[in-house]
């Protein structure tokens, strides 16, 4: 199938049209459309939004197997609790983010950190080849950069988070990059509301060295250090702001 074949033209459009219908659903679920009315057959939802049986049946599937949707024998597809949900899949992740604020999910977030990325940084600093150490270093540097205005806050402090899940070499805890970056996005943006400015780069600074001078404790403490404050922040915060 050559790129620009009619057949090929089809397929993405199918893609995108599956990918349109489960973002569409997948937010109408997540803030309870779906509360008080039993969730549409196929027919009824290929009929509302114009699409194919098809691509209908698709994003019902891929729902399913995001645990925001069920089928069972003369019940029908039926949506799911939101404890069977999978937290873990960054759509689901989004759309719990982009509903109404709740400060409650980013201090569990958070705390999920917590019980991780210190420990992602103590292996870095013990077990980070050179050049797998390079991408935190150059998160940092960014950071530095987007103080002056030369790079995005934003993305500047995801990089930095991110390299150091990578180099830490534990294949679950590199896992964890997209829900970091997904959650990261509207927890930054909700402390930085609060403090008035970025994160701050001294104690990202602490992180990195403490991994460049592989001792792990230290990073392991100097990560848990910049999580706690975010954490006490969003603990003594009364502004339940949108994100």
């Amino acid at each position: 199938m050559q790129p620009g074949d009619p057949a090929e033209l089809r397929t993405r459009l199918g893609r995108n049209l599956t990918y349109g219908l489960l973002d569409a659903l997948g937010r109408a679920i997540v803030i309870g459309a779906y509360e008080d009315q039993p969730f549409p057959t196929e027919a009824e939802l290929a009929k509302q939004h114009g699409v194919s049986r098809q691509v209908t049946r698709e994003a019902v599937k891929m729902l399913t197997a995001k645990g925001l949707l069920s089928a069972r024998p003369r019940q029908g597809t039926i949506v799911q609790p939101a404890t069977t949900w999978n937290l873990f899949d960054t759509d689901v992740l989004r759309w719990l983010l982009e509903r109404k604020f709740s400060v409650e999910l980013l201090q569990q977030f958070n705390q999920l950190r917590v019980a991780i990325e210190p420990e992602a940084a103590a292996l870095a600093a013990a077990n980070a080849s050179d050049a797998d150490l390079e991408p935190i270093f150059a998160g940092l540097k960014r950071m530095e950069a987007a103080e002056r205005g030369f790079d995005d806050p934003l993305d500047a402090d995801i990089a930095f988070h991110v390299a150091i899940l990578r180099a830490s070499g534990n294949p679950f805890f590199v896992q964890f990059r997209d829900v970091v970056t997904t959650a990261l996005r509207s927890s930054i943006r909700f402390t930085n509301r609060i403090k008035g400015r970025s994160a701050s780069v001294p104690d990202h600074a602490a992180v990195s060295e403490a991994i460049a001078r592989r001792n792990p404790d230290r990073a392991r403490k100097a990560m848990k250090k910049i999580i706690g404050d975010v954490l006490d922040l969003i603990e003594t915060s009364d502004n339940p702001a949108e994100s």
